[in-house]
C-alpha cells in the first residue's frame, strides 16, 4: 500500500488526490476510476482519500468546484484589468484558449465530462458562475450599448461559441494550430456578431 510521506502537508494531499482525479477522469472516465485507482495516482493510502472525502462523488464535486472556482478568479482577474465589455470578453476567450493549451485536462473535464451522470445535484456547468459571468458581460454589454439588444443566450452563443468550439477541437486533435494563434480571427468574428 503506497502511504504518504509523513511530511506532506494536508493542503498537499488534498491537492495531489484532485489532480490524480482530474487525470484519471479525463483519461478513464469517471465511471471506469476506482478509489484505489486515484490513491495510486497521488500515490497516497486509500484512507487518505476517504480522510479528505467521503466518497469518489465527493473528489469529483471537490474537483469540479476547484475547476469552476479558478475559472472564476481569472474572470474576476479581467474585470478589475479591464473596463470595456469588448476587452472582457476578449480577454475571457485568451484565457480559455490559454487554459487549454496549459491545461488540457481541466478543459476536457470541464467540457466534456457529463457531470450530471455523477453528481446529480450539481448544476450543469454552463450554468456555474464562470458562465453566468461570462453571461453577465453580455448583459452588461447591452445596457452600456456595446452589444446590440438581443436574447442574452444567443448573444452569448454568438460571443463565446465559436471560441468554445475551437476549444473543443483543438482537444479533438482536429485541430493543429495553437488556440492562441487564431485569438484574433476568433475575436474578430464574435464581436461583429454582436457588436452595437
Amino acid at each position: 500500500m503506497v502511504r504518504a510521506p509523513v511530511n506532506v502537508q494536508s493542503g498537499q494531499i488534498e491537492e495531489r488526490i484532485i489532480a490524480a482525479a482530474l487525470q484519471l477522469f479525463t483519461r478513464r472516465g469517471y465511471f471506469n476510476t476506482s478509489v484505489p485507482d486515484m490513491a495510486q495516482a497521488a500515490q497516497v493510502s486509500v484512507g487518505s482519500i476517504y480522510h479528505y472525502f467521503k466518497n469518489k462523488e465527493d473528489v469529483a464535486r471537490a474537483l469540479s468546484e476547484n475547476l469552476t472556482d479558478g475559472l472564476q478568479e481569472e474572470l474576476d482577474r479581467i474585470i478589475q484589468k479591464h473596463d470595456t465589455v469588448h476587452d472582457r470578453c476578449r480577454a475571457t476567450i485568451a484565457v480559455l484558449f490559454e487554459l487549454t493549451e496549459s491545461n488540457r485536462d481541466a478543459m476536457e473535464f470541464m467540457l466534456y465530462a457529463k457531470h450530471r451522470e455523477f453528481l446529480p445535484v450539481a448544476r450543469p456547468i454552463c450554468s456555474s458562475k464562470p458562465f453566468e459571468t461570462m453571461r453577465g458581460f453580455v448583459q452588461d454589454g447591452m445596457e452600456r450599448g456595446e452589444i446590440r439588444r438581443m436574447d442574452i443566450m444567443v448573444a452569448s452563443s454568438c460571443l463565446f461559441g465559436g471560441a468554445i468550439r475551437l476549444i473543443t477541437a483543438r482537444l479533438d486533435g482536429v485541430l493543429a494550430e495553437p488556440l492562441p494563434d487564431m485569438l484574433d480571427a476568433t475575436w474578430e468574428c464574435a464581436w461583429r456578431g454582436v457588436a452595437a
